[in-house]
C-alpha cells in the first residue's frame, strides 16, 4: 500500500497511512499608585477636529497603509508594547482598573486619558476585547535583516518566513508560537501580509513587541540573503520529500510557510534547500498554517539544541 499522494502546495501536515519511504540524507500583585498625566483636552461635541489632528487619526481600514497609527488593545498586547523601548505610543486611553493593573512604572512616559469602558470601546472595532485599554501607537521600525541575523551574532538561530499569510489572526498566532519557541525573527512580505493593527497585536498576545517582525519586498531574494547568512532553508508542504524531523541541518534554519489557499509559491519553493512535511497519523489530513507553524517551531527548536 503506497502513501496517499497529495496535491502540490497542500497543507504541510498530512496523514501517514503506511510506512514512510526512506528519507534522503542531508548533510549540511500589588499595583503601584497611579497618577495619570494630563491628556490633551477632549473635543466638545460638534467641534470639528483640526487638520493636524485629522492627519494623525488612526484608521482600521486594511487600506490605511503600514505607516498609519493604530489602536492597540488588550492587557497582554498593551503591556508588551509599553515595555518595548522601540514602540512609540502617542497616548493611552484607560479605565481606572486597567491603569492600576498596568502600573505607574509602565505608564510614566505616556500621556494617559482616563475613560469609562464604553468610551474605550468606541475607539476600537466592534466586538474588540479591550479590557479597558486602548493605546494609540505608531508601527514599529522595520529591523535590518543582516544586523538582526548577521554572522557576528552567536548561537544557532531559527527564523520563520511567511509566504503570503494574509490573515492577522493567523499571523498573530504564529508570532505567539514564535515567542514560545525562541524563534529569532518572523519575515513577511510587504504587499501580502497584514499591516500592524490591534487585531494582529491582540492575536499575538504581546509577541508582536517581543519577536522581531521583518518586512521585505521579495521573499525569494530574501531567502538568497538568508543562505548567504548561513541559513538552511526548509519549505513546509504537504507533498514534501522528507519528514521535517529529518530535514534539518547544522547551522541556522529558516522554515518557510505558505498561505492556506495556495501554499508556498513555486519560485519561493525553488529557493529552499529541501521540502519537508510533518507526518500525521489521525483522520484529519491538515491543520491551518498557524498550527503547522507551532508544530514546526517545536520540532526545529529541538533540533537546534546542543547534543
Amino acid at each position: 500500500m503506497t502513501r496517499k499522494k497529495h496535491k502540490p502546495n497542500a497543507s504541510p501536515l498530512r496523514p501517514e497511512k503506511s510506512a514512510p519511504k526512506p528519507a534522503a540524507k542531508f548533510t549540511p500583585k500589588s499595583a503601584p499608585k497611579f497618577t495619570p498625566k494630563p491628556a490633551p483636552r477632549e473635543r466638545p461635541r460638534g467641534e470639528k477636529p483640526s487638520v493636524a489632528a485629522a492627519s494623525t487619526a488612526p484608521t482600521h481600514s486594511a487600506a490605511s497603509g503600514r505607516g498609519a497609527p493604530f489602536w492597540l488593545y488588550g492587557f497582554h498586547a498593551a503591556r508588551a508594547a509599553l515595555a518595548n523601548p522601540n514602540r512609540s505610543i502617542r497616548k493611552a486611553v484607560l479605565t481606572a482598573r486597567a491603569a492600576s493593573e498596568l502600573g505607574a512604572s509602565l505608564l510614566k512616559s505616556v500621556p494617559v486619558e482616563p475613560a469609562e469602558s464604553e468610551n474605550v470601546a468606541r475607539l476600537l472595532p466592534a466586538g474588540a476585547v479591550h479590557q479597558g485599554i486602548a493605546l494609540l501607537c505608531d508601527p514599529l521600525p522595520n529591523p535590518d535583516l543582516e544586523t538582526l541575523l548577521g554572522r557576528s551574532n552567536t548561537g544557532r538561530k531559527l527564523v520563520a518566513v511567511l509566504d503570503q499569510v494574509t490573515d492577522p489572526h493567523n499571523e498573530g498566532a504564529i508570532l505567539r508560537s514564535a515567542a514560545a519557541f525562541g524563534v529569532a525573527a518572523v519575515i513577511v512580505q510587504d504587499r501580502h501580509s497584514p499591516p500592524e493593527s490591534g487585531a494582529l497585536a491582540k492575536a499575538a498576545s504581546g509577541a508582536l513587541d517581543i519577536v522581531p517582525r521583518v518586512t521585505v519586498v521579495n521573499i525569494a531574494r530574501t531567502l538568497e540573503e538568508l543562505a548567504d547568512l548561513g541559513f538552511w532553508r526548509i519549505a513546509l508542504a504537504g507533498d514534501g520529500d522528507v519528514p521535517l524531523k529529518e530535514a534539518s541541518a547544522s547551522g541556522h534554519i529558516a522554515v518557510v510557510l505558505g498561505s492556506e489557499g495556495t501554499g508556498i509559491r513555486r519560485l519561493v519553493r525553488e529557493h529552499c534547500d529541501v521540502t519537508a512535511f510533518v507526518p500525521m497519523s489521525g483522520p484529519v489530513e491538515s491543520l491551518n498554517v498557524s498550527n503547522a507553524a507551532a508544530v514546526s517551531f517545536y520540532e526545529l527548536s529541538q533540533a537546534l539544541k546542543p547534543a
